[in-house]
């Protein structure tokens, strides 16, 4: 078979089964764009330690000038992308009033993401400080900015759910799955989580969309915060469990259900699987009987 017959087989499976994402205000959010709107967002958070730049507090005001306008430009135009595909009341009118509409609440959304950088900060310098009093090793905050995996699922996840809580299709799920596939965390950026969060090495670790974690909770490597049942008619429901301030959840503990509550003070031992409420101040082992 020639080349052009491979071509033209090539061609023919786009129209047949679909899955490629054609230039124009109507495509889906390209995944490189996102992710590079998101490491720019990532260098606000921390200015200075994600890319060999030097600054200083001469130019420190142009250099974040930069990133913000970029921000603002390139993530308007994905957010519009997003809304056009899946908002009905993007798609209800003329394409003409339906591209301009759209791209009003890109714009407006985009803008409030950026203007809630000083607070999404205030939350992330909490978690890393959570993260050097949490770990013996750690030997310095800065440490703990340029090396955890937690904290940079965490910083991650404080964005995407910011624009998840506004409305935003897609491109959390995109940042999300960008950082879970460079740290193995896995945080839905619908779950809802408190201050002061600290996720100790990391890998393994799945945080379901309905989970609620509280303040001052900590966890390890291979904690699970899932569901009892992964049917589709549950999609609306509360399916994850909830963890109450102050609670402490060590390796490979598997904790399912909405209904699930660990109460406040509690530590979960390794090697656990809870699918019943805990009470708080609790203590559970591996030995015990969920």
């Amino acid at each position: 078979m020639n080349t052009d017959s491979i071509i033209n087989n090539i061609l023919d499976s786009y129209k047949k089964y679909g899955g490629i994402n054609e230039a124009g205000v109507d495509s889906f959010p390209n995944r490189e764009n996102v992710v590079m709107v998101l490491h720019d967002l990532q260098c606000l958070i921390f200015p200075g330690y994600r890319t060999a730049e030097e600054i200083d507090e001469i130019n420190i005001r142009y250099i974040t000038g930069q990133r913000v306008n970029r921000i603002v430009s390139v993530l308007t135009k994905e957010i519009q992308k997003a809304f056009i595909y899946e908002i009905a009341q993007c798609k209800q009118r003329g394409e003409a009033a339906s591209n301009k509409l759209c791209f009003s609440l890109a714009e407006k959304t985009a803008l409030a993401l950026v203007e809630a950088i000083p607070e999404i900060r205030r939350q992330v310098h909490l978690d890393t400080i959570a993260a050097y009093n949490g770990d013996p090793a750690a030997k310095s905050d800065e440490e703990v900015i340029v090396s955890y995996p937690g904290l940079e699922a965490i910083v991650v996840y404080r964005l995407a759910h910011f624009l998840t809580s506004v409305g935003v299709p897609v491109i959390p799920r995109i940042m999300s799955e960008h950082v879970h596939g460079k740290t193995g965390i896995d945080i839905h950026p619908g779950a809802t989580i408190g201050e002061s969060f600290f996720i100790d090495h990391g890998t393994g670790v799945v945080i379901g969309e309905t989970t609620v974690i509280g303040n001052n909770v900590k966890i390890y490597q291979g904690v699970t915060l899932g569901a009892l049942s992964v049917k589709k008619s549950l999609q609306d429901k509360k399916r994850h469990p909830t963890i109450e301030d102050d609670v402490t959840i060590y390796a490979n503990a598997t904790i399912l259900g909405g209904k699930t509550i660990i109460g406040k003070g509690s530590t979960i031992g390794g090697n656990t699987w809870i699918t019943k409420s805990v009470p708080p101040n609790s203590m559970i082992s591996q030995n015990d009987n969920n």
